[in-house]
């Protein structure tokens, strides 16, 4: 039975277009934040037709399209356009497990809709609903396909406002005109290893053998991807949380030392919370900062499992005293932290000395009263200066709690 994957078009763009009619059939640009140095994180599709598109730095989308229009992120407004389009969706059509992202969504079939015709027919329905009843700028692109992985790659055959069905006669040769990086899974790398086999089109790779793609990937996920080759039946196992993490490009105002400090110490909050939410507690961290000459530094720590912000800052700064400092050292661009090692929490081994154990206590108290008050209604006194900054940011495969971010 075929499943049915949505491709929302240019999102970001999009929503910003709806709720701007000035900036409809214009170029224009998302950005994190209102700097040249950043890069896009999403482009309308007259910006995609001047060759601007997610990943382009703004000063270089302003030479490919003079008259593009820069916006900057308004994360909190899609989170909010992701959950009535998935409301729509929901009352259609069931979804085959979490949205993989904000702008995707993968569903199962309802009864009087599970042959090809059926999907073809609940895929225009969707369609026109989300238009009608979120806004005309929202389109999206359907795929229909025997599993959600081919489902998807469909979807991303016809942009925008597309729909392809990928039936079993259809394969392999409907997939033939594609790129080996327009297959899901295929990025820099495993191109590379491909090409190195010998295999330079998705022709050569549909016509390679089960053991000769186990080799390339180095295991039975190569047996896997052939298998998806062919439609059959494939469902991405759930996977653990491995990591949390926030990253922060700072506004030019901000990049020095110590607002630097601030606006990660500010992340690192966000991270506790989230951490506290999920029932979590961490043992490794990784800060990362990036200077504005593109320089990248890093440092990583180990400590016994906790979620406990007063802890988690200590760690935090014991790793930032570890920086490269002195006369010459170039501004800071970008700040990130990452925590790992993910636990439930209830498991953790408490330090010897009492003044060093968690306080659950505390670390409720800040929790509910900003999510009943506001995000910095309480907050640790070392985010202060920072205590406005790092706001929501959305990663393509994780969707944000708004009570959280």
């Amino acid at each position: 039975m075929p499943v049915l994957a949505l491709d929302l078009n240019s999102f970001f763009a999009s929503v910003e277009q709806q709720d701007a009619p000035e900036l409809r059939n214009r170029p224009v640009a998302v950005a994190p934040v209102q700097s040249e140095t950043t890069s896009c994180i999403a482009a309308s599709q007259a910006a995609k037709r001047h060759g601007v598109k997610t990943g382009t730095r703004i000063a270089e989308a302003r030479v490919l399209c003079p008259d593009i229009v820069i916006v900057q992120a308004r994360p909190p407004r899609y989170v909010q356009v992701h959950e009535a389009i998935k409301a729509v969706v929901e009352r259609l059509a069931p979804l085959l497990g979490p949205p993989p992202s904000i702008d995707e969504f993968i569903c199962e079939l309802p009864a009087g809709f599970q042959t090809w015709d059926g999907a073809v027919q609940l895929g225009r329905r969707i369609k026109r609903a989300i238009v009608e009843e979120v806004g005309e700028c929202l389109t999206c692109s359907v795929g229909i396909a025997e599993n959600p992985w081919l489902a998807k790659t469909a979807s991303d055959m016809q942009k925008p406002d597309g729909l392809v069905v990928l039936r079993p006669e259809d394969l392999p040769q409907a997939l033939y005109r594609l790129e080996l990086r327009d297959l899901c899974g295929i990025g820099a790398n495993m191109e590379r290893r491909l090409n190195e086999a010998g295999i330079r089109s998705v022709e050569q790779l549909c016509a390679a053998s089960k053991l000769q793609l186990r080799e390339i990937w180095g295991g039975v996920g190569g047996e896997d991807f052939w298998r998806r080759l062919r439609g059959e039946a494939w469902y991405q196992a759930s996977t653990e949380r491995r990591s949390i993490g926030h990253s922060h490009v700072l506004p030019p105002e901000m990049r020095n030392e110590r607002d630097g400090h601030a606006v990660i110490h500010r992340m690192l909050q966000k991270a506790a919370m989230r951490l506290r939410r999920l029932g979590l507690s961490t043992g490794a961290m990784q800060i990362s900062l990036r200077t504005i000459d593109r320089r990248h530094w890093q440092a990583d720590g180990r400590f016994g499992a906790t979620s406990d912000s007063l802890a988690l800052g200590h760690h935090l700064d014991a790793l930032w005293a570890r920086r490269p400092r002195g006369p010459g050292q170039p501004k800071l661009l970008k700040v990130g932290v990452v925590l790992g090692e993910l636990s439930e929490q209830g498991h953790e081994t408490l330090p010897l000395f009492a003044e060093d154990r968690p306080k659950p206590a505390l670390n409720g108290m800040v929790d509910r009263i900003n999510q009943k008050f506001g995000k910095n209604t309480l907050y640790f006194g070392a985010a202060h200066r920072a205590k406005d900054r790092a706001p929501m940011r959305i990663a393509f495969s994780r969707i944000p709690d708004a009570e959280v971010e």
